[in-house]
């Protein structure tokens, strides 16, 4: 079974991605791994720092699979939205979360 990381946006790069989803300790901990070929996108090495993940693109480090979980609107689900919310929605109840 395997997690998910939220990304805001349509993408982001592997090297981002796996020091966001805390696969790596660092920026240069991420490089390194990329270019030893230990990092692997949808079930195949990778050795582009650079390469553009998409909503869905599994990422596996050290046996740790991380699924990127975004999409075109970057709506995570996790924020509200004053200007589209519905009438009965009270927004005092998230401002401060």
């Amino acid at each position: 079974m395997s997690e998910s990381v939220a990304i805001t946006g349509e993408s982001i790069k592997l090297g981002q991605f796996i020091k966001l989803a805390n696969l790596v300790e660092s920026g240069g901990h991420a490089k390194e791994l990329i270019a030893e070929g230990a990092v692997s996108v949808n079930g195949e090495v990778d050795t582009r720092r650079g390469r553009t993940l998409v909503d869905g693109d599994e990422v596996t480090v050290d046996g740790r699979t991380v699924v990127v979980s975004g999409g075109v609107d970057g709506d995570s689900g996790d924020y509200f939205d004053e200007a589209t919310a519905d009438d009965d929605f009270d927004p005092e109840k998230w401002r401060n979360m």
